[in-house]
């Protein structure tokens, strides 16, 4: 058995008490990662933003709004896991400053100044241990797989997950499963719930039950 953290849904970086900047990453595959890992007998913690959706009653759950607060909570829990399956989506902006009353609406418009916020899943990487692994998300328009693979290089994933803009709310997904080294191990197309079952067998294989005998 081992012992996963899963990030899961979007994060809200507030403008003012009631609105906020965010996307539409629903939860759902963090959900189905979660579920087809609980199946293999793992125990399994999942850090989420505002999600509609529920999660399995087995997983442990963590709520979060912000990045920084996703941060913050990956970064303690991090060392007590063999390793994280970055499914979130974490807001990648934040503005410079925060009203603490409503903003106003009179005529003039607002300019706002945004910030780019940590990245949860490079922090993690550059910190993970011998015997942990990472394995991260990217979701990408263009240059898809030269991108993604940079991605993994720089934060120090040992898996990344491959996706495009189509999977974002939706019960579908096709993904492809890439080394550091850009080399693909798998290509996956279904529900998110089928999808994840594969992904699992292949974090199962080359990172769980990894012997050293051969490279991820």
């Amino acid at each position: 058995m081992a012992r996963l953290l899963i990030t899961s849904g979007p994060t809200r970086q507030y403008l003012d008490p009631v609105r906020y900047i965010t996307n539409c990453s629903s939860g759902l595959m963090g959900a189905a990662l979660a579920q087809a890992a609980l199946e293999l007998g793992h125990q399994v913690t999942i850090l989420t933003g505002p999600v509609t959706i529920c999660y399995p009653d087995a997983a442990s759950v963590i709520e979060v709004l912000s990045t920084d607060e996703m941060l913050s909570h990956a970064v303690a829990q991090f060392p007590d896991f063999d390793g994280v399956i970055g499914a979130a989506a974490p807001c990648d902006y934040k503005p410079s400053q925060v009203s603490q009353e409503k903003l106003v609406k009179d005529g003039s418009g607002i300019n706002l100044e945004l910030f780019e916020t940590p990245d949860v899943i490079a922090t993690l990487g550059q910190s993970k241990l011998d015997h942990q692994w990472v394995v991260g998300f990217a979701l990408e328009t263009d240059d898809h797989r030269f991108r993604a693979t940079t991605k993994a290089q720089q934060k120090c994933c040992d898996l990344i997950v491959l996706n495009g803009v189509t999977a974002l709310n939706s019960t579908m997904t096709s993904i492809h499963i890439l080394t550091q080294q850009g080399e693909c191990v798998l290509r996956a197309h279904g529900t998110k719930q089928d999808v994840s079952h594969e992904i699992l067998s292949v974090v199962q294989r080359r990172l769980i039950d990894f012997d050293g005998e051969e490279g991820p």
